[in-house]
């Protein structure tokens, strides 16, 4: 292995460098180059077997890439793990709990056994740490009478133990009620707002959407996608126009057509579709900060729309654009993937694991 590093940017935090990973023929990661910054709330999505989970597992140092390199913090994960690890809190797996012990007490044993000495500070790091994961109130309550939101979010109160600059959460939904995912979703949005780089794989791209700043799409181990969320869905923005009656509707499409792309540059795609009451509407592929100049448009030739809609893109959408073609994977149900069985559904602390 080449220990020579290239200069580091303390911006960055992950940045990988043609990573890949084979299992014999089978090429689970292939040739990744990957970059998270500092701040980032990463989304890391793609269907089932797509490498995702292997990816987080090289960069934790769990498996050896077959070729490649991924630093962190500017070190590299080949001979540099036990300093990585001091500086990131990660779950990739069910937590090992004791089903007897209270929420609080089951904190203190990982602690101790991450080699965290016992006293006043410690105790005041755990309450922090309760807090920010909202389970002080239940701090008492034996981990066994906790709902799966519950136990989710004590998985993430242990790696946050070490107060890590960089959190990676596997799956972190996965099996979670509504009222649940709004939690974790919530937490998030906390260790966002507290500094933390977030690093996260999930199947629920509605709620990426909603957290995620920047997102890296996998597809059969290759890199499809790369890119800040709000460029991402910007791409996909739709003008939605519904006319009076078809006379006009043909008309305002003939007009439209006519001017995509010439007239009007911003304009790249015109068609006709149905909405969800059946009638016919004119599709636009436009930016939404358009609808007013369509509205003008139209109306400087004697065409009056009934309705105009902007409507924004939606990560489901671009995702299923640039996998669904090819994807083995389950159907899609209200945004989340159906089918997955890719990681795991809950979280273990890895501080401290080093092998």
């Amino acid at each position: 292995m080449n220990k020579t590093l290239p200069p580091h940017d303390e911006k960055t935090i992950i940045s990988t460098s043609r990573l890949t990973k084979a299992f014999g023929n089978l090429v689970a990661v292939n040739d990744l180059n990957l970059e998270v910054q500092r701040g980032d709330v990463f989304g890391f999505l793609g269907p089932n077997g797509s490498g995702k989970t292997t990816t987080i597992r090289m960069l934790l140092g769990l498996i050896r890439p077959s070729a490649g390199r991924a630093l962190l913090f500017g070190m590299d994960t080949a001979y540099q793990l036990p300093e990585i690890l001091q500086r990131i809190g990660a779950i990739v797996e069910m937590p090992i709990f004791y089903p007897y012990l209270s929420g609080r007490d089951n904190l203190r044993v990982i602690a101790a056994n991450s080699g965290m000495v016992l006293g006043k500070a410690n105790e005041a790091r755990i309450s922090e740490i309760l807090d920010i994961v909202e389970l002080r109130t239940y701090e008492k309550l034996a981990y066994r009478k906790y709902s799966l939101g519950m136990k989710q979010r004590l998985g993430i109160a242990a790696a946050l133990l070490n107060d890590p600059e960089l959190v990676m959460l596997d799956e972190p939904t996965n099996g979670l009620d509504p009222a649940g995912v709004i939690e974790i979703r919530r937490l998030i949005q906390r260790l966002a707002s507290l500094g933390k780089t977030v690093f996260l794989s999930s199947h629920i791209l509605s709620e990426v959407q909603q957290v995620c700043n920047r997102v890296a799409i996998l597809r059969k181990g290759n890199l499809v996608k790369l890119g800040a969320v709000e460029d991402l869905l910007r791409t996909d923005e739709e003008i939605e126009v519904r006319m009076n009656d078809t006379i006009q509707t043909e008309q305002a499409l003939a007009l439209l057509q006519e001017l995509r792309g010439g007239a009007i540059n911003w304009l790249t795609d015109v068609r006709i579709d149905q909405n969800k009451r059946n009638q016919s509407i004119i599709k636009l592929a436009a930016p939404n900060d358009r609808s007013a100049e369509v509205n003008q448009l139209l109306a400087q030739h004697q065409l009056y729309a009934a309705e105009i809609h902007p409507r924004e893109g939606s990560l489901e959408e671009v995702f299923l654009q640039l996998v669904a073609p090819s994807s083995a994977a389950g159907p899609y149900i209200g945004g989340t993937m159906a089918g997955s069985n890719e990681t795991s559904t809950a979280a273990t602390a890895l501080k401290g694991d080093q092998k």
